[in-house]
Formats: structure tokens, sequence, C-alpha cells
């Protein structure tokens, strides 16, 4: 809180902090109305965020870039109302951009002659040039292969366009009617937002509102500190997880590494070293996040840490705006790592580090807290094909299919979950309408949710069968490594791509496919939480009746036993086979049941295997591939 000024009064703070989030929603609705594109239109794989003059993040609903690069090179001062400044360089983004298909939108807002506030919004958009359609070539080798870079510009001048920058970008664009599209909804958008929080200020006064400005971020530093924080025993934590492959070098272990030192009575009380992170890659799954201190990954990886308040409901409530920025120390390697890569080092693919971040702080804190967080989950992925059309024009349909999360110490993980906040899949209709292609299934990836007392959420499975020759692309990773499960659980099954029986790698930019074939794509499970055998009887046959898991899996991962309605005996009766089978359990109207005799008897037999010493862990089949046969890593060790 800033000693200067008078504190806030509480009412107001309510009503201050309803506005911005009715701001940020109503600059985002208006993007998603008036955008050109399918991933911002329909994808909605973009963010809103307002910062104020002190360039702090004051929006907690989603994560937004930064304000700092655009100051740095406009100074404050030199602003004017109606500017719209515009970047979306990895390297000169502070930060806050970590590939350049994300463009950044930033407008500033006026009270009295002075800025006062910053609304801003940036997202992934469908092509900004570079070596493939779609600008994410999944074999880069330099951020010159992967599109236009453009450092902070000054957009719109005093309300007028600067065209020829727009004209440069639209050119280097193989969609350029859709980036011109999403340009102006986006910089409209945003004025409008600016102008909805100017109306805030003077309504209220400009040192009223600043007041709770800083209320707001003081709220959320002290609800942080004592609900989640608390939680936390003192000491040092390790952990790490893995990318599997860049694109470049054959699949290896690619080392996410955090050491949490956890110090209640010191300021910042977290502090997250990354030494030990791997060596840049050669491909493009680098992130740029070792500037402006850290500050965007601060507060990218905090989310994780409502995990560990009391209730889910009181997890849902906690948003995470600039207050946690003084809870969170960070130390970063020396440069030339997957988190601190030196120019022109290529970042297209840079989900798979960052997203692994993620799960590698929720890994730490398990094993800081005995394992009160989720097992992992699914991590973004881009598939789609591109071609051309019946009328000779290019096209390019890309989604952000989502996955399986991570089964909780309370409860199951959610099926088909899309990491980015408010993202969803393209709707079929839609799809079908515009692009050579029609969609044959969309479902649950059966078995796909790693077992566990929770299991991990399921996967989509989708059927695409093209009408016209196309190419394939994907940047996807857990390919190989799959989802890890925790605390007992066991790993969800990875990603994987067919294509008339021929497997697809995880980064792939341009596979055919001949018109009539289909693509089978089936997306990330969730980890496990806990021990399967400990899992309901009951719960796991209502799986098996709902689909979401198999029979075989119900005995073989379960150890639990069904039988049909009428029907006697376990695995070990006279004439069993020793199997539930699939077949003919749909035919009982009251499906499949467990038998309880047989199941205690074969939970039994499968405890009895169990190892005497288990790591707190479980990477799933694919880890040993990629660590020399290692069945675990040594930090997986409780």
């Amino acid at each position: 809180m800033d000693p200067e000024r008078p504190s806030a009064d509480p009412v107001l703070v309510e009503i201050v902090e309803g506005t911005l989030a009715s701001v940020e929603r109503e600059v985002e609705t208006a993007i998603a109305r008036t955008a050109r594109s399918p991933m911002i239109r329909d994808a909605h794989d973009f963010r809103a965020g307002i910062h104020d003059a002190r360039l702090r993040k004051l929006t907690g609903r989603s994560y937004s870039a930064l304000v700092q690069p655009v100051v740095r090179d406009f100074p404050i001062a030199e602003m004017n109302p109606g500017d719209v400044f515009f970047h979306n360089d990895v390297y000169l983004s502070e930060g806050g951009i970590g590939h350049l298909p994300d463009l950044c939108v930033t407008v500033p807002v006026f009270h009295d002659g002075a800025v006062v506030a910053f609304v801003q919004a940036f997202g992934h958009h469908d092509d900004i040039g570079g070596a493939v359609p779609g600008s994410m070539p999944s074999h880069a080798r330099s951020v010159f292969e992967e599109g236009l870079m453009v450092p902070p510009i000054r957009l719109w001048d005093r309300g007028v366009p600067n065209r020829a920058a727009l004209t440069i970008m639209t050119r280097n664009s193989r969609m350029p009617d859709s980036l011109a599209g999403d340009l102006d909804a986006e910089c409209s958008a945003c004025l409008m937002g600016a102008r909805r929080l100017a109306e805030l200020f003077a309504r209220y006064g400009r040192e009223a509102v600043e007041a709770c400005f800083d209320a707001i971020i003081a709220n959320t530093a002290e609800t942080f500190r004592r609900e989640l924080l608390a939680k936390i025993p003192e000491g040092v934590h390790v952990w790490e997880d893995y990318a599997e492959h860049d694109g470049v070098d054959p699949p290896r272990l690619h080392a996410q590494r955090i050491t949490l030192t956890v110090d209640h009575s010191a300021a910042p009380p977290l502090v997250i070293d990354f030494t030990g992170t791997s060596p840049q890659a050669r491909g493009p799954i680098n992130h740029a996040g070792d500037y402006a201190d850290g500050v965007f990954l601060k507060k990218w990886l905090a989310p994780v840490l409502r995990n560990l308040a009391d209730t889910p409901d009181r997890m849902a409530e906690l948003d995470v705006n600039e207050g946690v920025v003084p809870l969170i120390g960070m130390r970063f390697p020396e440069k030339g790592t997957l988190l601190t890569p030196i120019f022109p080092a290529p970042t297209n693919a840079r989900t798979f580090v960052i997203l692994r971040l993620l799960g590698v702080l929720a890994g730490v804190l398990a094993k800081a807290t005995g394992g009160r967080m989720p097992a992992d989950q699914e991590t973004i992925r881009y598939t789609g094909v591109h071609g051309t059309g019946a009328d000779g024009a290019p096209y390019l349909m890309r989604e952000v299919l989502g996955g399986g999360s991570g089964g909780r110490w309370y409860a199951d993980g959610e099926d088909t979950i899309h990491v980015v906040p408010d993202s969803r899949n393209i709707p079929v209709e839609f799809a079908e309408s515009r692009w050579p292609l029609r969609v044959e299934r969309l479902g649950l990836a059966r078995d796909s949710g790693g077992p566990g007392l929770h299991r991990g959420g399921l996967g989509y499975d989708k059927h695409v069968r093209m009408l016209r020759d196309a190419s394939f692309m994907s940047i996807a990773d857990r390919s190989i490594l799959s989802c890890w499960g925790v605390n007992g659980g066991r790993a969800g099954r990875p990603f994987s791509v067919e294509i008339e029986g021929r497997v697809m790698e995880g980064l792939v930019d341009d596979a055919p496919v001949r018109a009539g074939e289909v693509i089978r794509v089936r997306t990330t499970g969730g980890g496990g939480w806990g021990c399967p055998l400990d899992r309901d009887p009951e719960a796991v046959a209502a799986d098996v009746r709902d689909g979401k898991v198999s029979p075989e899996s119900a005995r073989d991962d379960y150890g639990v036993v069904l039988r049909l309605s009428g029907e006697s005996g376990g695995p070990d009766a006279p004439g069993g086979s020793g199997r539930a089978e699939p077949v003919g359990l749909a035919e009982s109207a009251d499906g499949p049941l467990v038998d309880a005799e047989a199941t205690a008897l074969h939970r039994a037999r499968l405890r009895a295997a169990l190892p005497g010493t288990a790591p707190f862990f479980d990477r799933g089949p694919g880890f040993p591939s990629l660590s020399g046969g290692l069945p675990y890593a040594e930090v997986d060790l409780r």
C-alpha cells in the first residue's frame, strides 16, 4: 500500500474491483464478436488485461502480457489519447510474449491529461509469416524462420492508424484478411475498454481509484500469504520434469528443474530457483523468461498455489494479480538454457517449457505438502491441416484440443479441459462448412486418464476425414512421456496421432494426407492421484458403464472384477476366462456389476506384487525409453 495515499473505502474497493472485471470481460467479448480468425473468434486463444500506471496487473481472471516493454520504448509522458501500441518481439517483450504468433495491443487510459492505466489484449493469430503456414515451424533453428518480429511501435497515433505498418504486417501473412480483421477488433476493443476505465476515474477521482488499486493488490498478497503459503512447510524442496523432443535433435530429456525454498519470515517467503534446467534447445521449445525479474513467470506460475486452498469453491474465488509478485523470488541460471535462451534461438513451441513449469511447481509442492496437489494435467497442443480449397485459396485449420486434468486429493480430474482459460475446440458445424473435411468422431478417449484413487481426466478422441489432399501439422509434446501420477496414482496415456495407420510424431509441419484418409487424434489423459487399488469398486464399475474405463483396465489397473447381471463366479470360477470381456457387458440391462469376493481376492494379489519402495511420482512407460532404462528420476523419491 502506498503510504502517501489515503486508505481506500472498502465499499468503493468492491465497486472498482467489479468494474475492472466487467471491463476486462467486455473487451474480450468485443474481440470475440468482431475478430476474423478461427483461433481468436472461435477457439478464444486470446486474453485481455488491465494494468495501472505503475504497470501492475490489476485483473486476475486470466493471465496477460506486460506493459513494461511499451513504457521502456515510449515514455508515459509522450503518450496521447487515441494511441495504440503493438508488439510481438519475443526478445524485446520483457518476457511477456512467448512466440511470434502472439500479438499484443496496448492502449493507455487518460484522466485529466495524464495516463492512469492501460488496457491490453494479446492472442494467438493465424499467421504472421515464417517458414510454414501458421508461423510455427516445428524444425526451426532460428527465430528468423518463425515470422515477422515487431518491437514495440505506435500502431495508432492519436486515433489515426499507421497504415504503413499494418500493410507490412498483413503483406507478411498468408491470411492477410484475418490478420487485419483481428487487429482492428483488438485495437477497437481496447480503445473501448480505455473509455470505460476513464469513466471510472471521472466518477470517483484519481486519488480514490488508485487507492482502491493499492487495496486490491494488497488484499491478494495478504490472502495468498495467509491462506496458501502458510500451508507449505519451510525447507528446501526439489523436483524436475521434462520436455521430450525439440523438433531438431532426437528425442531426449530436456529438464526443467525447480528448487523451492520456503521461509515464511523472509521477503519473499518463496524463492524459485531454476538452476539445473537444461541448456537451450536447438529446436523451438525455448522460452525467454528471464526478463523484468521474472515478473511474467511469477504471475504465470502463481495460480498453481490456489490448489492449496481449503476448498475447491475457495480456490475458484482467488484471482491472481500483481499482489503475488512480492511473495515470489526467482533465480535464473546463466544465459543459454531453456528458460534463458540467447537470441536468435527459436521459441515457437515454447509451450513445452512454460506449460511444463506449471507441472514442475505442482510437483515440487506435492512433495512439500504430502501430496496435496493435483497430478499432472494436459498441456496445450496445436493440430490441424493446411492446403488449398476448392476455390484455389490457401486455408489453415488449426485447433487447440484440450485433454484431461490430473486427479486431485479430493476428486477425479476433469475430462477434455483446455489449459488456456475460456478456450474451446472449434465447433464441428463450423469446421465442416469452412474447410474440406468431415469430423466423423468427437468423444472421450477411453482409458486415457491415469488410474488412481482419484482417476485422471480423459482426453479427446477425434477422427477427421479429409475431402481434399492436404498437409497435417502438429505442435505437441507428451507423445512419449505421459502426464505423471502422484502419491500412488498412475500416469495417463500420452498424445497420439495416426493417419491410416501411419504414426505421426508430436512435431510435424507438412505430413501428406490424401483425400479420403482419416486423421485420428487422441489427446493426453491426466495423471491419477492415489493408489488405484483403493478406488471404490462401484466407482470403477460406473466408469465402465460410462465408457470411460474399459473392463480390461478395471481388472488390470484397479483390481475390480466385473460380471454380468445374474452371472456368478469370479476370474477363478470354473470355466472363467480370468478377464472381464467388453463384448457382452453392455447387453446386461443393469450393466456390469462388481463381483465383491473376486475383487477382494484379486486386489490382495495385486497389492502383494507392489514394490516395497515406490517413487512418489509415476511417469509412465515412456520415461525409461529416454532415461537410459531408469524407471524413475532420483527426485521422484519422496
